[in-house]
C-alpha cells in the first residue's frame, strides 16, 4: 500500500527534436506503406488489406503532426523572444 510520505512530485517533462521526431515516424508510415503496396493482391485475398490503409493513415496523421509540431515550435520561439527584451 502506498503511503502519502511515498508520493513524489512528478518530474520536469523532457524537451528534445519533437519536429525531428514527428517527421522520421511519418517517414516511416510511408516507408511501411510503399513497401505492402506491391503485396496488395495477396493482402486483399487474405483480408488484410487494412494493413496498407493503416500505414496510409498513420502518414497522413503524421503530415497533420508535422505542421502542428512545427507552429508549437515557432510559436515557443516567439513568446521566448518576446519575453527574453523583459528579462534583461
Amino acid at each position: 500500500m502506498w503511503k502519502k510520505s511515498e508520493l513524489r512530485a512528478a518530474p520536469a517533462p523532457l524537451e528534445g527534436p519533437v519536429v525531428g521526431t514527428i517527421t522520421g515516424g511519418t517517414v516511416i508510415w510511408f516507408v511501411l506503406f510503399l513497401a505492402q503496396l506491391p503485396f496488395y493482391g495477396w493482402y486483399a485475398d487474405h483480408g488484410h488489406t487494412w494493413f496498407l490503409w493503416t500505414c496510409l493513415a498513420g502518414g497522413g496523421l503524421g503530415l497533420v503532426g508535422i505542421w502542428y509540431v512545427r507552429r508549437r515550435d515557432a510559436a515557443i520561439k516567439r513568446a521566448a523572444a518576446t519575453a527574453a527584451p523583459d528579462a534583461a
